[in-house]
């Protein structure tokens, strides 16, 4: 599978280090200006992100500076392709780390049972509650987002019927899971161009999923390996959909929902968009 990102942007780490990746100040959870698109969510956000190698199971990404802070952040568990890597996907991490995301990402290339995303929403949540950890007091355990790509798409279908996620994002999902056992808000993402998981067999499976709030999203000229700028569009409407769904970020709320939601009017990036009737409610 072709590389998420195209540099890396993450430093080779030993399985025992976490490393620091960038400058930023850890501060608050930002929110965009007022009228904003999904792409103001590709910028950065304020913190500088980590790398850590979490329970062995899982690569972690999160914001600098725990330790002296007293903030909850929100949560993504996060399932690779199949055969794909975490490092594939750093790109993503590393940018929602920025905006105070705790990332775990299930270090497996097969991950359409959920189950091994759940672990690392598990282990966050244990870690919370032991003293002495860096995540101890600092997990938003209620705010828990189930994501993944091809395979791992449908395995955050699957991971998203638990009680533990919050919301769910399947990027180009497999086959795996029932759309019909989530139980919270859904964004499903297809590429226009995509040969592996055609954007119809995507758009079938959000309009299945009638029981939530669902959005769908098609990538205009994206192929299954998310090349060129397509990636950064992808990252920007995933960021405004934790957002809002976790944070509670009301202007990312008009990317999605209201009576012209900003996804829907930037068809320079987005060939398709829809919403089931719970959504058009939100």
């Amino acid at each position: 599978m072709r590389s998420f990102s195209r540099r890396s942007l993450l430093a080779t780490t030993t399985a025992a280090v976490a490393v620091a990746l960038a400058p930023r100040a850890a501060v608050a959870l930002p929110a965009a200006p007022s009228g904003a698109t999904a792409r103001d969510y590709e910028k950065d956000g304020p913190h500088q992100p980590v790398k850590a190698a979490g329970d062995g199971a899982h690569t972690l990404y999160h914001p600098a500076g725990l330790a002296s802070s007293t903030a909850k952040h929100p949560v993504l568990i996060w399932g690779n392709g199949t055969g794909a890597t975490v490092e594939q996907y750093e790109l993503l991490f590393a940018h929602l780390a920025t905006w105070g995301y705790l990332v775990a990402a299930a270090n497996t290339g097969q991950s359409g049972s959920g189950k091994e995303m759940l672990d690392g929403a598990k282990w966050l949540t244990a870690e919370n509650a032991r003293p002495g950890s860096v995540f101890h007091d600092r997990v938003d355990t209620g705010a828990i987002a189930a994501a993944g790509h091809s395979q791992g798409g449908g395995g955050a279908i699957a991971a998203g019927a638990d009680p533990l996620v919050t919301t769910t994002i399947p990027i180009m999902p497999g086959p795996q899971g029932s759309v019909h056992q989530l139980h919270g808000p859904a964004f499903f993402v297809s590429g226009q161009a995509d040969l592996v998981v055609p954007a119809p067999y995507v758009r079938a499976r959000f309009a299945a999923c009638d029981q939530v709030p669902a959005v769908y999203g098609q990538l205009r000229g994206a192929t299954h390996f998310l090349q060129g700028d397509t990636r950064y569009r992808l990252i920007g409407a995933v960021t405004a959909w934790l957002q809002y769904h976790l944070v509670g970020d009301q202007t990312a709320k008009s990317v999605f929902y209201g009576p012209s939601p900003a996804l829907r009017q930037d068809t320079a990036a987005w060939s398709d968009f829809a919403r089931d009737s719970r959504a058009d409610g939100g």
